[in-house]
């Protein structure tokens, strides 16, 4: 068996190893940004560059699919900092938070609201135009 295939395989089998291939892919995003000053985030470029690589046939997607899998499993540990942040900031806690949770919920509420209304209307003008279509042939 060749090295290349070798690799593949200790690649698609081992989660420490996709682990350490996505953080890496992370870091040079993060490095990427930096050298080019570019305004977005590092994560995000990263994300672009581990898209091209899939797609370029780079490496396949078995090859980091159990370590994004463990990222996934485990990503309320990525929000422990937000909490944290609320944490350091007691006035979230009191009435300045009661308020940003209303502001918050109402805002979801209305754009959801909108949303079903606009694809209703949507929906009803194109059933419309389709059965008129039907009356006409």
């Amino acid at each position: 068996m060749n090295m290349r295939g070798r690799t593949a395989r200790t690649m698609h089998r081992s989660m420490p190893l996709q682990v350490c291939l996505m953080i890496a892919v992370w870091l040079a995003g993060e490095e990427l940004v930096r050298l080019l000053s570019l305004p977005l985030p590092g994560g995000l470029a990263g994300l672009a560059i581990l898209l091209l690589l899939l797609a370029l046939r780079g490496f396949s997607a078995v090859s980091v699919r159990r370590g994004a899998g463990w990222f996934l499993s485990d990503m309320l540990l990525f929000f422990v900092p937000a909490v944290l942040a609320v944490l350091d900031h007691r006035e979230f806690l009191g009435v300045t938070g009661l308020k940003i949770l209303f502001v918050i919920l109402t805002s979801t509420a209305a754009v959801m609201l909108v949303t079903a209304f606009a694809v209703d209307r949507c929906h009803r003008w194109r059933a419309g135009h389709v059965r008129a279509a039907r009356h006409s042939r």
